[in-house]
């Protein structure tokens, strides 16, 4: 189980990479752009904290292009639950959609992929 540790990090390096990118729309929309691009870069380093070790350790598990379709995956589910926890906004059945063109993505990355032993 140890291939899951780099996806735990991948989630958490999203967490922040979707806040950096997406939050300061909300939190800081009245404030110079210059505020936020600072702001969004000190949240973006916790992000590279974890991003870089994850792909480090996930690339012993995974090609560098199973890594990328996980990465898409995770990437879309967090911006997904940010949109409507976080943001207020409401899904639309696009992310459905998309949802299904990663989901055969990662059928044509993982097909003949096999867990470590």
């Amino acid at each position: 189980m140890r291939f899951m540790i780099p996806i735990v990090m991948l989630v958490g390096s999203n967490l922040f990479m979707t806040y950096a990118w997406y939050g300061h729309l909300k939190d800081l929309k009245g404030k110079a752009l210059l505020i936020a691009i600072v702001a969004s870069w000190a949240v973006a380093f916790f992000e590279y904290c974890l991003q870089v070790p994850a792909n480090r350790l996930g690339y012993q598990f995974f090609s560098l292009a199973q890594l990328k379709i996980i990465q898409e995956i995770i990437t879309m589910s967090v911006f997904a639950v940010f949109c409507v926890l976080y943001m207020k906004q409401s899904l639309k059945l696009d992310f459905l959609w998309a949802g299904l063109c990663l989901l055969g993505a990662a059928y044509f990355m993982f097909r003949s992929f096999t867990l470590p032993g």
